[in-house]
Order: structure tokens, then sequence, then C-alpha cells
């Protein structure tokens, strides 16, 4: 299955900027001269999805870290973004997002935007992107960072008390960057039939990703491997 490597569960608090730039490929060399060369070179050999990889180097992901740790963009590791919340390790990325299988036509719901970095990968992936994020802080940051690359067919919403965003429902897909000790029922009833569900299920120290396909009143669950994420907080998922 290829490298699996834990997120971090107490990250530093920092922030993050945009500086503008447009969403261009990183990764115009042959040889790997680069970080981002070389990390997105190791993702082809363990993640066989090439529209994926092609998406994720079309999104510069220093901008998406804290400027005092932007060198490390291109580690093959989570970093931390602050409000106690990670960005995901390129190879969790790049995994969860291949396993929702988009064909570019779907209307997918993020929970837990964090610094937009996900959200600006299935951007390149989807027709519209529903992210949600309960810190008034990332969410803004997203925002900020989702607006500089000129990426119009995501919105960031704040939501504290409501899982998911269910006025918007139902979703083609749904893509969960927390762990939660269960698959919450309020995500699968926002969920369309044949639709899937990203997740990482356990408990608050270890867990394993999980794609659940919707067929009626059944979920059809296929175990990806294991992880470790920080976990979901709210309804139908852990308490503070």
């Amino acid at each position: 299955m290829g490298r699996w490597h834990f997120l971090y569960q107490n990250p530093e608090t920092a922030g993050f900027s945009g500086n503008g730039l447009t969403a261009e490929p990183l990764v115009r060399q042959d040889a790997l001269e680069t970080p981002a060369a070389r990390l997105f070179a190791n993702l082809r050999q363990d993640v066989n999805d090439d529209r994926v990889i092609q998406a994720m180097e079309r999104i510069p992901r220093e901008l998406f870290v804290p400027a005092r740790i932007r060198h490390r963009a291109y580690e093959d590791e989570a970093l931390p973004i602050g409000g106690e919340q990670t960005i995901s390790q390129p190879y969790i990325v790049a995994m969860m997002t291949s396993a929702l299988e988009l064909e570019g036509d779907e209307r997918v719901l993020e929970v837990g935007a964090g610094s937009g970095y996900q959200a600006a990968v299935l951007s390149c992936l989807a027709r519209e992107v529903v992210s949600v994020e309960r810190r008034p802080a990332l969410a803004a940051g997203a925002r900020r960072v989702l607006a500089s690359l000129g990426i119009t067919n995501v919105a960031v919403f704040e939501a504290d008390n409501v899982l998911g965003w269910p006025s918007g429902a139902p979703y083609d897909a749904i893509i969960v960057t927390a762990a939660a000790p269960r698959i919450p029922q309020a995500l699968v009833g926002q969920l369309r039939e044949g639709g899937r569900l990203v997740i990482p299920v356990g408990s608050r120290a270890e867990q394993h990703l999980v794609q659940a396909t919707k067929h009626g009143e059944q979920l059809a669950i296929k175990r990806m491997g294991g992880c470790r994420f920080v976990p979901l907080v709210g309804p139908d998922a852990w308490s503070e």
C-alpha cells in the first residue's frame, strides 16, 4: 500500500498568509532538483492516481503553511498551522483524494478546512467544493489564500455546532480531515446515493482511513490503512 506516516497530535500554534501566486505547476524539470519535484516523484511511486498528483503539483503548498516553516513545505510530513491543527501529510492528501474517485463534475464537502490546502487540491478535480471549519481564524486564512490563487469554486464556511453543511446537501463526495470515533451518521445523511465518504476512524490516539460508499441504507466499507489525525470535535464526534 505504501508508506503511512503519522500526523502531529500536538502542533504548535502559528498563522499563515498568501502572496498572490497563481496555481501553476511547480514541477517543470525532468531532473529531481527541487524538494517539490522529489516529493511528487515519490508520491507517484506510492499513489497510482496521476490526476491527483498533477492537481497537487498545481497548488503551491508553501502558501498554506506558516512563513517560519515554509522551507519545509515539500517534506512528506504533516505541519502545524495554528489552532492545534495541521496541514495533512502530502501522501495522506493524495491517498484520501484518490479514494474520493472524483471525475470532475462532483460537489464535494470537506469537513475541516484548516489552511485550505486540501480544498485547493479538490478545486482542480471537482466542480464545486464546500469546506467547513470551526475555527474562525483558520477559515479566514483559508479564504484569503484561496482567493490569492484565483480559486473560485471553493466556499469556506464557519460552523461550530453542526457537523458538515446540511443546507448544501446532498454531496457527491465527503472528505473529513479529522478523526472520528465512528462514521458519523450526520455525514452519511448528507451523502447522495452512490457517493463516497473518506474519513479517519478510531480512537484519539490511532485510527485507520475508511472509504464508505452509500448504497441505500447500507455502507460499503473499505479500510485503507493506519493513520493518526487530530480529533474531529462536534456532534456525532468527539467532545472538547
